[in-house]
This record gives C-alpha cells, structure tokens and sequence, in this order.
C-alpha cells in the first residue's frame, strides 16, 4: 500500500460543524472578491460537454474523461476536467466586453488523480476568465493579476480570522509575492525533482507565482505537463503556497494569458497535436473568430484547507477514498467527509 504522509500531532482547529460553516463563508466571500476585483460576472456552467466539441481540458493529455451517452443526443459526453477552453468560447457566445469576465462555481471528475492528502477524484474551483486587449498579453498584467488575486485571498483569510478567532494561530498569508521562472528554478536546483524544486524555493518564499509551464526546459523535459491549447506556456504559471500544517507548498491555482493564433500553432506543433486543428474550437481559434483572454483556475478545497489549517483535502471535500487514505486518516486521527 502507498504511503499517505500527515502531519505528527496534528488536531483541526475548527469542529466538524465550525468548518462547513467556514468553508461557506470563506468561498462566498472570496468569489465576491474575485469578482470585484477582476470585474467578473457570475454565470452558469455545464457539467459535462460533447465529447466531439474539443472544449474538454486534455490536462496532461493522458487522463481519461467520464463519458456517457445521453438520450437522443448523437455522441458522448465527457464530464468536464476543466472549463479553460468552455469559458473562452462562453465569453464570445454571451457577448463579454472588453476588460470584463466570467466566473463560475466548476465541478469536475478526475478518474485518473493519484489520489493523497491534496489530490482528491472530485475538483471543485472557481474558474475564470475575461477578455484582454493584444497589449495586455504580458508578463506586467500577468503579474499585476495574480497580485490581485492574493490580496483577495489575503482579505478573505483576514475576515475569517475574526469570526473563527481559532484561525488566529496559523499565518496570514503573505501578500508579497515572489516571481519566477521554471528554468530559473531548474537552474536553482538542477539535482532535485519539479516538487523538490518547489517546496525548497516555497519554504523560504510562502507566496510564489512559478512562471513557463509546458514548455520544455534545458534539461529536456517541462516543469510540468500543460495541454498545448488553452494557456500561451510563455505567459501562465501556478501560485504556490507554503502549507505550515502539511510542511510542504502546495498549488491553489494555475492560470495564464490564453493562446492566440500565433502561439496555439507553435504549441500544437511543439507537442504533436496538429490533429486537433480540425476541431471547432480550434478552428475558431486559428481564425481569429475568438476573443484574447486571460483567466485560471483556483482551488476551492485547496484554499479551504489553506484558511482553514486543514491536513487532508478530505476534510473539507466529501469524495471517495481508497484503503490508503482511510487508514492513514483514521491513524492520525482525521475525520474524512
């Protein structure tokens, strides 16, 4: 059987019943400031989509998707692993204007997660986008962004604090956020693997935007996988935290400025997928017919069990586990949803 690491000692710091309440407040007051900040207008969001569309997120391009028929519909379809692509689409569709954006409440299933203490079947984030001028396809409003972004969560974490005063023993989350590059990690720490590289610059750097995901590194293999069609791999990246319960960073969100034509074609390329050119969403793409955006992902659960102090992703999520998991919570004491 795997091994399932927690924390020695570890006790949560809010009930069973303090936390649902907490989770409920923590992601409505968090969704209200995300959606000021980056002007996003809440809309509705499917579940699942044609299987045919190329509108599904191919993640790493290995993981396999639910699919199922539905009656009197011609295809499958496949529950949904991200909206990166939908939302875009979506954006054009409800006629968006520039420098405004969706956000919604995402539900996936990941049939293929290795599942462990952060790594759960069930995904549940907030996804967003908004529409972007050519301009402003850079690195200064990436950063700028993500700036926003953390002063959001750092506010939310704040207001928690008052309600649950128990919260008060964890640390704020630091709002000064350290920037860099996959190759500029690999650099650093060329002997250690990508998640050794990260929790040893994250330990000293608890707020940290790793830039240049997807693209191959001068070792000869990406920091990490990223589907070729949706994010532009010379402007995305993931914001990490460091995790004082767990010891360890974690990622709550990736995000990037999207691919347009010229980048969707050097990606396509890059990684053998010119196949998917002939696809509708692609097509569209290729021809301009869609708006440039920016957008990403954030964790509902992994914010939770940042602002909450949480050990297992279990604890604020009811999903399904495997015999490694049950035992290890039950040795250490964790109660899983």
């Amino acid at each position: 059987m795997k091994e399932i690491k927690l924390p020695q000692g570890y006790k949560p710091l809010l009930s069973i019943y303090e936390t649902q309440k907490a989770i409920d407040l923590g992601n409505r007051l968090f969704a209200d400031k995300l959606a000021g900040v980056l002007r996003l207008h809440r809309v509705s969001a499917p579940l699942f989509v044609a299987a045919s569309s190329g509108l599904n997120d191919d993640l790493n391009g290995v993981e396999r998707a639910v699919a199922f028929d539905v009656n009197g519909v011609e295809g499958d379809a496949a529950v949904v692993h991200s909206l990166a692509k939908w939302k875009r689409f979506a954006l054009k569709r409800y006629q968006f204007h520039v420098g405004e954006g969706l956000y919604t409440n995402m539900n996936a299933i990941r049939r293929d997660e290795e599942l462990d203490s952060l790594h759960s079947a069930y995904v549940d984030q907030w996804d967003w986008e908004k529409i972007i001028t050519r301009e402003q396809r850079n690195l200064d409003f990436l950063k700028l962004t993500v700036s926003s972004i953390v002063e959001a969560l750092f506010e939310t974490q704040a207001f928690l604090r008052t309600v649950f005063p128990q919260l008060n023993v964890l640390p704020l989350l630091s709002t000064s956020v350290a920037f860099i590059t996959a190759q500029e990690l690999e650099d650093l720490f060329p002997d250690k693997t990508p998640k050794e590289r990260e929790d040893a610059f994250v330990k000293d750097h608890p707020t940290t935007f790793l830039m240049g995901i997807g693209g191959t590194l001068k070792s000869g293999k990406p920091h990490d996988g990223r589907a070729p069609d949706y994010d532009d791999w010379d402007l995305n990246g993931d914001l990490l935290v460091w995790d004082s319960v767990g010891s360890r960073s974690f990622e709550v969100s990736s995000m990037g400025i999207r691919v347009d034509e010229e980048s969707l074609a050097r990606q396509l390329a890059q990684s053998g997928c010119e196949d998917r050119r002939a696809l509708p969403f692609h097509r569209m793409l290729l021809n301009g017919e869609l708006p440039l955006t920016m957008g990403g992902g954030i964790g509902q659960s992994r914010v939770s069990m940042l602002l909450l102090g949480k050990a297992h992703i279990g604890e604020v999520q009811s999903s399904l586990w495997d015999e490694a998991n049950i035992t290890a919570a039950e040795a250490a004491g964790i109660t899983l949803l």
